[in-house]
């Protein structure tokens, strides 16, 4: 397949990323978006790195998705907490951090 089918599919995914992260208010899906944005770049590390047969980009997706991993860790505990407190993952709702 040509580089650029896989660039193209990469864009698309990191303007949905992007759309979602700016459009929708709640956290979740905010979330969602992206990760949805650090797999376009983990694509386009990936598409490299076989194109021109190196070794480094594979590396680095390994090292995007362990940091990814803990940020999903993180990201749903504090989610988990938060709702517990206001009963709403609304992002507006979550515009002080007072308890």
């Amino acid at each position: 397949m040509p580089l650029g089918y896989f660039l193209g599919l990469s864009a698309i995914m990191f303007t949905v990323g992007v759309l979602g992260v700016i459009l929708r208010r709640n956290a979740l899906v905010i979330f969602m978006s992206l990760e949805l944005m650090f797999n376009a770049a983990n694509l386009v590390f990936v598409t490299y790195a076989s194109y021109y047969q190196i070794l480094i980009g594979q590396i680095f997706v390994f090292f995007v998705m362990a940091v990814a991993a803990a940020e999903v860790a993180v990201g749903l505990a504090l989610m988990v907490a938060i709702f517990r407190t206001k009963h709403s993952i609304d992002i507006d709702q979550m515009s002080s951090l007072k308890g």
